[in-house]
């Protein structure tokens, strides 16, 4: 049959459908942070246990600490509980933990597809919105709630209505410094933050091909943003040269075996999507978000839009709200635009990839005097493999600081925050008002821009900085 890659996965773990349109699907990899001890409180009132634990993984991101691997260092006693909390659960129940400060711990959609844990093919869920990430592998990943996370640890299914598909194809040849992070950005730019709602989104085409795969799990990181249920990439030689050899990668036959299913997965020529979006890569441009979505966005060159040049006049006045919190005047370059703190992480970019790409703008030169610039890697592994590669004395030679691996600055829960007023060039992947700290003004874009923007005290064009010209 013709089907989508998300079709094939789909029946694959199909288990039973319900009058009312819902199918029970079968879950292949749970994966867990330290926010969700209230599933297992859930557990514990009913007397279940995890029906599976070989099948859940779990370690703590949110709400540790990035200045400290030390559990009773968590300032936040809540915080710290939460921490806790995932320990004692995780022992009690024979689930494998990457614990605070052991090899392997990180943010989890970082360390999931580190650990080989992301393959093509599965089900994978997580009780977070960018769980979308792993789908650069080829799998089907979404965020679950915390209702579900306790139905899936009882019975390893998950109740879930069929979405649609809409394939997203980006043909052409990035430029020079162009990234996963910037082409995201451009798909939502011209699709919205609503765009693929009720949608699994399916990148195709030439400059996706052309993607590390590091760059797919930044650009599938963020389908949740632009309304998607889930991102995918099928998967090819880079998937595959990627996950051989990981930890949880399958070895020797069975590792054969798994090529041969990951092989047949990728969508028919012929399928049909339910919706098609086109984008000429070529055109794509270093991004930086003005607003407060990530719809928001604009290439370095472009200006801060004018309100006057709405459609219609709830999004003139939604323009006007955001340039009053943003604290930005019609008309301005982005370029003149400076910059507070620049947070250079988040389960979006803060891979080894992302490291050297921000290690290259920083080396030789110093961060701007006003600005003050943290970079976090996004998990032990990414943390030891910079330091091996000496990328952390590039950054404290720049005058960055090097942080401990967790989400951080991404969403604040951990008291990483900026102060209200403060200008944030984050690489993380929302800029929601309050996002980073209340009254704090995000604007997103990738590592080495943000680099650029720290090294200059203003966003900059990385391809000018780099040649010279600013």
């Amino acid at each position: 049959m013709s089907e989508t890659m998300f079709e094939k996965i789909w029946q694959k773990h199909r288990v039973l459908d319900r009058d009312d349109g819902q199918t029970l699907l079968y879950v292949d990899t749970h994966l867990l942070h330290d926010g969700g001890a209230t599933a297992f409180d859930f557990l514990r009132n009913r007397g279940l246990k995890p029906r599976a634990p070989e099948r859940i993984f779990a370690t703590p991101d949110h709400y540790v600490s990035t200045s400290s691997r030390k559990v009773e260092e968590i300032e936040d006693e809540r915080h710290r509980e939460m921490v806790e909390k995932l320990d004692r659960n995780t022992r009690e129940y024979g689930i494998k933990q990457f614990g605070l400060g052991t090899e392997g711990q990180g943010i989890v959609h970082v360390m999931g597809p580190e650990q080989g844990l992301s393959q093509p093919g599965i089900l994978l869920v997580c009780g977070d919105s960018h769980t979308s990430t792993h789908g650069a592998v080829g799998a089907l990943a979404f965020g679950i709630g915390s209702t579900e996370v306790a139905h899936v640890l009882a019975t390893q299914t998950l109740w879930q209505r069929k979405p649609k598909t809409m394939r997203i194809r980006v043909d052409g040849t990035l430029s020079d410094q162009v990234t996963g992070k910037d082409v995201i950005l451009a798909i939502i730019a011209k699709i919205g933050a609503a765009g693929g709602t009720g949608h699994v989104l399916e990148y195709t085409g030439s400059a996706i091909r052309g993607l590390s795969m590091e760059g797919r799990l930044t650009l599938c990181n963020m389908s949740i943003e632009g309304g998607g249920r889930a991102g995918m990439v099928a998967p090819d030689n880079t998937t595959f040269q990627y996950i051989a050899g990981r930890p949880y990668a399958p070895k020797g036959a069975a590792w054969d075996a798994a090529l041969d299913r990951w092989r047949a997965l990728p969508s028919a020529d012929d399928a049909v999507f339910d919706a098609e979006v086109a984008l000429d890569g070529s055109a794509i441009q270093p991004m930086v978000t003005w607003g407060n979505s990530p719809e928001d966005a604009l290439p370095i060159d472009g200006r801060i839009p004018d309100p006057s040049s709405a459609v219609d006049a709830e999004r003139r006045e939604q323009m006007a709200r955001m340039l009053v919190y943003m604290g930005l005047q019609a008309g301005t370059p982005l370029s003149e635009v400076a910059v507070d703190r620049v947070f250079i992480g988040s389960c979006t970019n803060s891979r080894i990839e992302d490291m050297r790409a921000a290690a290259a703008v920083a080396k030789g030169r110093k961060v701007a005097g006003s600005v003050r610039a943290w970079v976090v890697p996004g998990s032990e592994g990414v943390k030891r493999q910079a330091e091996a590669e000496g990328l952390h004395d590039v950054f404290r030679a720049a005058g960055f600081e090097w942080r401990e691996p967790g989400c951080s600055m991404c969403l604040g829960t951990n008291g990483d925050i900026a102060q209200p007023g403060e200008r944030v060039a984050s690489t993380s992947n929302r800029n929601f008002m309050g996002r980073q700290g209340p009254g704090a003004r995000t604007h997103l874009l990738s590592p080495a821009m943000a680099a650029a923007a720290a090294i200059t005290g203003r966003f900059t064009d990385v391809r000018r900085l780099l040649a010279g010209e600013a």
